[in-house]
């Protein structure tokens, strides 16, 4: 398993908003979906803002893999779920950091039960 480079981190955390095309069936991708993305040390960590039954995020959980593109970086990742309430902590800060700017109608849900449960790390592959 590969790690994300230094330039990578920060370019993907310092993007506004993150592509993801999750992998359909081999050499296949879905058509990428526009989301927000936030960094918690040297990981990296996407949520789905409709939670589990979001068609993204229902595909990203059925094959574990797809390609990501944000800050100019594009790089195939495999998903990983998250059911750490400590990383959902620091994720919801992150989330109200970077994203505190735009209205709470959209702030609050990624913050919410629902989002917490969709919670995928996105390990460079």
């Amino acid at each position: 398993m590969t790690t994300w480079t230094k330039d990578e981190l920060d370019r993907i955390e310092h993007a506004d908003e993150l592509s993801i095309a999750p992998r359909r069936d081999p050499g296949t991708l879905d058509p990428p979906t526009t989301i927000w993305v936030v960094r918690d040390g040297a990981d990296l960590y996407v949520r789905a803002y409709r939670g589990r039954g979001g068609t993204w995020f229902r595909a990203a959980r059925a094959r574990h893999e797809g390609r990501i593109s944000a800050g100019g970086v594009e790089r195939d990742v495999t998903f990983v779920e998250v059911d750490d309430p400590a990383v959902n902590e620091r994720l919801d800060a992150a989330y109200r950091g970077k994203y505190g700017r735009y209205s709470a109608e959209y702030v609050e849900p990624m913050v919410a039960g629902a989002a917490r449960a969709a919670t995928l790390k996105l390990v460079p592959r």
